[in-house]
């Protein structure tokens, strides 16, 4: 229960108070504890979490915002854009194409589609998941 407060704690901090040139990661997950805990592990590494409770939230913030993030982490199972529809919908956005995404999933595709950086299965191994982070978004403030 306490780690879900904190997670709420940590989601009103506001990227508005960090510099531009710190890296940015958004989060697209639907479950508010994994988002919640996922957020606030990233921002004690230094990190800035934008988080996203969906597929058109994350495209409305995405299309908006005048940072683009060095990682997205999506899971897969959402509703509306689910399975791999969000991960085309990031994919057909220009100015988003070339960010490396990481799927977070409890099941394990197939095939995945061309342009996914890694693939995470849940329960999320929160070391490999940061080794991927710091790949691609080298070391946060705090690290």
């Amino acid at each position: 229960m306490r780690s879900v407060m904190i997670a709420r704690h940590a989601h009103r901090q506001s990227s508005a108070r960090f510099p531009s040139t710190m890296p940015t990661i958004l989060i697209i997950e639907d479950q508010s504890e994994i988002r919640g805990i996922t957020a606030v592990l990233l921002r004690r590494e230094g990190y800035i979490v934008e988080e996203a409770r969906s597929g058109e939230e994350a495209l409305t913030f995405l299309r908006h915002s005048d940072r683009d993030p060095c990682l997205i982490l999506v899971d897969l199972m959402m509703p509306v854009l689910g399975d791999w529809d969000v991960v085309d919908a990031l994919r057909d956005e220009d100015r988003i194409l070339a960010l490396p995404v990481v799927v977070l999933s409890a099941a394990h595709p197939k095939v995945a589609p061309p342009g996914i950086a890694a693939f995470v299965r849940k329960p999320i191994d929160f070391d490999l998941l940061l080794g991927l982070v710091r790949r691609y978004c080298g070391p946060g403030a705090g690290g």
